[in-house]
């Protein structure tokens, strides 16, 4: 602009040649043609220039005239929310926009992005991130807390999603890994539906390795994640712009819901939840500054339609732990011990933690599920779980044995019985029973039935006798007298008499 003055100063007080004045100002002739042709075409002389700075001459030789605008200008606030939808293109908005004015002047394709794209610049820069509905929900603790009349503190959480910015907040009385999981179940129920990613900081609650380039959430975030069908993605660590949503509603709700509660005294968490409530259906209904709308109208017309249903159930609190199968194919969790199949005796496998439930997973896959006990030094069996010849050990009882033996017979049950009964523990008499009753095979029910018969009668009711009896072929005899036996009189009886 200075050597543009300097052209038509030269020109119009000075009266110099073209030729001149380029080589005074070491420009080409062209260049002084060009402005003394648009001073004149401007109606400028030299005391109109000598007047007026730099940008104003400026303006008035290269700026063209604006034309009355004749062309329907789109709602361009509109079209940044219809932006965040899925799916959703400038080359679609454009020609929605032409069929809805088709009997007036419209844009070109290509003026109707350059001014959206200048409208969207005049937009807050925290706005700068195009984010579409249902794809992010930003979580993250408030700085600043709120006292509680027993001396604690209540912290606040927010959420946030990323298209419409409708926001939750809620207060909890740490920020543990419970606490984030816990408000993050309540923040999911209070939109009512599940986003495909869940975008936190990086706390140590929830990260287990924050790597930039591949972070890691711990094993209960995973499983959180899991079951509400959504992943965790933490933002790069020191970089705020990454979830500058959640930043944005933070800011908002210590703003707009924590300063209205300064006054207020709170003797727990619960009075906190109850006093922010109000305070944030407001603050959601709340018009935008630059769009139109609400955050909730936001919420209901784009961010609702496109979030994932939520599980039936909300997430159980679970913690992980790896555990080792014993030789007795029993893990140890809490000092009590639980079953797993015989097979994975010796592997290392990994124990999922709940208030009522232990589920034992291997390679992610569940293979065994008990109700949790508390138990110090008992143990938990599930028969499924056990070697053929345990199980069929274990189905053995007292009672189990002696209606085989009924089967059998009267004589080999009362046999049985008198096994069972000869130990202090009935368990030592069960090899002896089986034993018994294993000579069906060989001899068949009705030779045992006669044998444990004349075994009864002969007193004696051990498993090798009745063996014996069989094996001998003294159960085919002829069968014992059951008559009271009398001694005959002869001659070296002494009588009653003897003794008078």
């Amino acid at each position: 602009m200075r050597k543009i003055k300097d052209v038509l100063r030269l020109k119009l007080d000075a009266r110099l040649s073209h030729q001149q004045i380029a080589a005074a100002l070491g420009i080409s002739k062209g260049v002084v043609t060009k402005y003394v042709g648009l001073a004149a075409a401007a109606g400028l002389d030299w005391a109109a220039v000598q007047d007026i700075d730099e940008t104003t001459l400026g303006r008035r030789l290269l700026v063209t005239p604006e034309r009355p605008r004749d062309h329907v200008q789109p709602d361009y606030g509109r079209l940044h929310q219809e932006l965040r939808r899925k799916g959703m293109t400038l080359m679609l908005l454009w020609e929605e926009y032409r069929a809805d004015h088709a009997d007036r002047q419209t844009y070109a394709y290509s003026q109707f992005c350059d001014n959206y794209r200048r409208f969207a610049r005049q937009l807050k820069r925290s706005m700068r991130q195009v984010h579409r509905a249902g794809e992010k929900l930003f979580i993250d603790f408030a700085g600043p807390t709120i006292a509680l009349t027993d001396g604690s503190r209540a912290h606040i959480f927010v959420a946030a999603l990323g298209a419409s910015s409708y926001t939750f907040a809620c207060a909890t009385p740490r920020e543990t890994m419970t606490d984030w999981l816990k408000s993050t179940a309540r923040a999911l129920s209070f939109i009512g539906g599940m986003p495909q990613m869940i975008v936190p900081d990086n706390p140590k609650a929830l990260i287990a390795d924050a790597n930039r380039y591949e972070p890691r959430s711990n094993d209960t975030v995973l499983d959180f994640a899991r079951h509400y069908g959504t992943s965790v993605l933490p933002a790069r660590p020191y970089h705020p712009q990454d979830k500058a949503k959640a930043e944005s509603a933070v800011q908002i709700v210590e703003r707009w819901i924590m300063a209205r509660l300064r006054h207020q005294q709170f003797a727990s968490v619960d009075d906190v939840n109850q006093a922010i409530a109000p305070l944030l259906a407001r603050l959601n209904e709340k018009p935008f500054q630059k769009l139109p709308g609400s955050r909730a109208s936001a919420f209901a017309e784009i961010g609702a339609p496109a979030l994932a249903p939520l599980p039936l159930q909300a997430y159980e609190m679970a913690h992980f732990k790896t555990v080792k199968v014993h030789i007795d194919y029993h893990v140890e969790v809490e000092r009590h011990r639980y079953s797993v199949p015989h097979s994975l005796v010796g592997q290392v496998l990994e124990a999922r933690i709940t208030v009522a439930v232990v589920e034992i997973l291997h390679r992610g896959n569940r293979v065994a599920s008990h109700a949790r006990s508390s138990l110090a030094g008992g143990f938990t069996t599930t028969a499924a779980h056990m070697p053929a010849a345990h199980r069929a050990q274990m189905e053995w009882s007292p009672q189990r044995l002696i209606h085989w033996g009924q089967s059998i017979g009267p004589a080999a049950a009362e046999v049985v019985t008198r096994l069972l009964n000869k130990y202090k523990h009935p368990e030592h008499g069960y090899r002896a029973c089986l034993g018994l009753l294993s000579l069906v095979k060989r001899y068949g029910k009705p030779r045992l039935e006669a044998a444990c018969t004349l075994a009864l009668q002969i007193g004696v009711c051990q498993y090798r006798h009745v063996r014996d009896i069989l094996k001998n072929n003294r159960d085919a005899a002829a069968p014992l007298s059951t008559e009271e036996w009398v001694s005959p009189n002869h001659v070296h009886v002494r009588g009653p008499g003897y003794y008078q």
